[in-house]
């Protein structure tokens, strides 16, 4: 298996449904109250690209996109059109929009992540596939100019020109898409199911590439 750089058509992704699901164990106790258990560290997400299809084009692009991943076999980019960039869907991201770390002389790398939460609670995301040309990065609130930083878009990896010093804040803004994968090796399309206005499945689930 391997993982494909390409995106899932765009046009196909606005009418999906989905989104992060979570695995937890619930147990009832004989007391009343439950007892529960956080199963996955991370969330995952897994959507349904079916309801973006409009046209007979629009199923053969699927077809052929399927075909050439070889079905469930092989990874690839899919842009979440409800979560895609590192500040909330409807703001524009800045080079301070979210903290990767802190300098300490020495340290050059920092991977890009995205961090979700309120006051009761936060979790940390890692992005590991921006999209090229959109990453921002900023060092104690200063945007770096081009060739201070560089961005490795299959891993989501920073590398700075100069190691910040310590304590200064490195903070980006990006782009990215979600590596996912068919989550199933058959897709089961009906043409009249179609005309009549309904959509075939066509499930897709986040991996780690």
């Amino acid at each position: 298996m391997a993982f494909h750089e390409i995106r899932f058509p765009l046009r196909l992704a606005l009418g999906l449904s989905g989104g992060p699901v979570r695995m937890t164990d619930i147990v009832s106790l004989a007391n009343g109250r439950e007892a529960r258990n956080q199963r996955w560290r991370h969330s995952r997400r897994r959507y349904d690209a079916g309801s973006g299809i409009r046209s007979m084009a629009d199923l053969y692009t699927v077809i052929e996109f399927f075909e050439a991943r070889a079905g469930a076999l092989h990874g690839f980019r899919f842009r979440d059109p409800m979560d895609w960039k590192s500040c909330r869907p409807d703001g524009t991201p800045t080079p301070l929009d979210q903290p990767l770390g802190t300098g300490d002389g020495e340290r050059r790398a920092f991977p890009l992540v995205k961090l979700y939460g309120d006051p009761a609670g936060r979790w940390q995301r890692s992005i590991v596939k921006p999209v090229a040309g959109t990453v921002r990065i900023a060092v104690s609130g200063v945007e770096l100019r081009e060739g201070e930083a560089v961005t490795d878009e299959t891993t989501g990896l920073v590398t700075l020109a100069a190691a910040p010093s310590a304590g200064a804040a490195v903070t980006a803004g990006f782009h990215f898409d979600v590596p996912v994968r068919f989550a199933t090796d058959r897709l089961d399309i009906s043409l009249e199911a179609f005309a009549a206005g309904r959509f075939p499945a066509i499930p897709l689930m986040e991996i780690e590439p």
